[in-house]
């Protein structure tokens, strides 16, 4: 039975449309507030406080209550609190965070341009791919390829680069000179006696043919995360991005790194691209290149491209993309001051030192009889919940839901991805707070089997 809402619940229910929320259930429920955040907690509007086990969407790096990053934020708006970089207008904290993004980029760039969001950003590296094929005097070579379950954005582009339904279902998307290709998931794809150096050449072959289907002179990029967020959690088996490149360079296709979740450490390394042997022409970055603390995006391209966008500029008479706050002086602020404290307090090494504990949480995890699999990278955790054979519930999405609940009323927040519940969590996390975050995950997978066995989707 629903508790009757509250005052602010109910100003809530008629004033919000909350993302990724069934509306209608929401105006029985009602929103859990939450009120202020400190560490790696966050507390509600009853003073609750929850360990915040996603870093809010993937965002928080540096935890809820940074103060070098809110001084930073606090001076950059008494100096300049808006400006942008339209007309061959600058600022110095704009340059200063493109500096420091092309000297941590994994391969070679040479422009960044600045957004407001991930999807922003994936949504230009869409333009910028059509823009330079034109300017190379490629018209037809504009499709991407993306992958099934990826995720890259709601825009319309950019969602229609996410592959997962529910960001198509009634949105007519997706939109046309948009491919998918297999999953490289290899406990759900693989098919029986597959191995995974099998599962990874068929999945080559799959990309080869689609391209060949499509013509390799139609095909301008393709777009990939490291690892797989908003799909699941979803890590690629070995030598899965070393046996992809291959087949981009020879059809001559660019590739695109969606490092909006995998960048600035979260896989051990500054970019997931690096831990997972991909070598992008260009790069989408957002959430921790701010820590979460101002909305921010960047695009870096490498010179080839940049050689070619710049000089079809010239041919145009202008560059006619940009927004209003990319560039916004002060996330660009706050992006150097988050880059500093990544260096200084060794955030990649504190992530490394951290992942054979966070790991063995999820393996042991694995042996409850709700669990079908576990796989991580880095500070990055899938459980997926599954019935013994592994095949999925039959209504997929509604076990995920239940066992995120049981955590909340447990103190911890995580994240229900259909049925993959999605470890994340900031940082700066210390090894006794990962032991409190998976403390009660096992009790609330007892409680979520209970509630499945007695709703007849689980075998009793």
């Amino acid at each position: 039975m629903n508790h009757p809402l509250s005052n602010t619940q109910m100003r809530d229910v008629e004033a919000l449309l909350h993302p990724y929320t069934n509306a209608m259930a929401h105006r029985q429920t009602g929103a859990h507030m939450i009120t202020r955040g400190d560490g790696v907690f966050v507390f509600d509007d009853a003073g609750k406080p929850y360990l915040e086990g996603m870093a809010g969407l993937w965002c928080c790096g540096l935890g809820f209550s940074d103060p070098e990053l809110v001084e930073t934020a606090k001076a950059q708006m008494d100096r300049l609190p808006y400006y942008h970089l339209f007309g061959g207008k600058s600022h110095e904290p704009g340059v200063e965070l493109a500096e420091k993004i092309k000297e941590l980029a994994p391969c070679p760039m040479a422009r960044v341009i600045y957004q407001s969001s991930g999807s922003e950003a994936n949504d230009t590296q869409v333009k910028l791919a059509w823009y330079y094929n034109n300017a190379l005097g490629r018209p037809e070579k504009k499709k991407i390829i993306s992958r099934k379950k990826g995720y890259h954005g709601v825009t319309i582009v950019s969602a229609s680069l996410t592959g997962l339904p529910y960001n198509h279902m009634d949105f007519d998307l997706p939109v046309d000179r948009i491919r998918h290709t297999t999953t490289p998931h290899y406990w759900r794809e693989a098919e029986p006696g597959e191995s995974e150096p099998e599962f990874v050449a068929r999945l080559v072959r799959d990309l080869e043919d689609l391209i060949e289907t499509e013509g390799p002179d139609t095909i301008a990029a393709f777009i990939a995360e490291p690892v797989m967020g908003a799909g699941g959690v979803i890590v690629p088996p070995k030598g899965y991005f070393e046996a992809i490149m291959p087949v981009l360079k020879a059809h001559d296709i660019l590739c695109i790194a969606d490092e909006v979740i995998t960048g600035f450490g979260r896989t051990g390394n500054w970019f997931g691209s690096e831990t997972l042997g991909m070598e992008p022409t260009s790069i989408s970055m957002a959430k921790q290149l701010t820590g979460g603390y101002a909305p921010l995006s960047a695009v870096a391209i490498n010179a080839d491209m940049a050689e070619a966008i710049e000089g079809n500029s010239g041919k145009v008479g202008t560059f006619g993309h940009g927004f209003t706050y990319g560039g916004h002086p002060v996330g660009c602020a706050v992006g150097v001051k988050a880059l500093e404290i990544y260096r200084r307090r060794n955030i990649v090494d504190h992530v490394r030192n951290l992942t054979p504990g966070f790991e063995a949480h999820l393996r042991r995890l694995a042996g409850h009889p709700l669990v079908g699999e576990v796989r991580s990278c880095g500070l990055m955790g899938g459980i997926e919940l599954s019935p013994p054979d592994h095949r999925g519930f039959e209504t997929a999405g509604k076990v995920g839901p239940v066992a995120a609940a049981e955590l909340t009323k447990r103190g911890v927040i995580l994240r229900a991805i259909g049925d993959t519940i999605a470890v994340c969590p900031p940082m700066v996390i210390t090894a006794s707070e990962i032991d409190q975050l998976f403390a009660p995950v096992e009790e609330a997978l007892d409680a979520t089997l209970s509630w499945a066995k007695a709703e007849s989707m689980f075998p009793a």
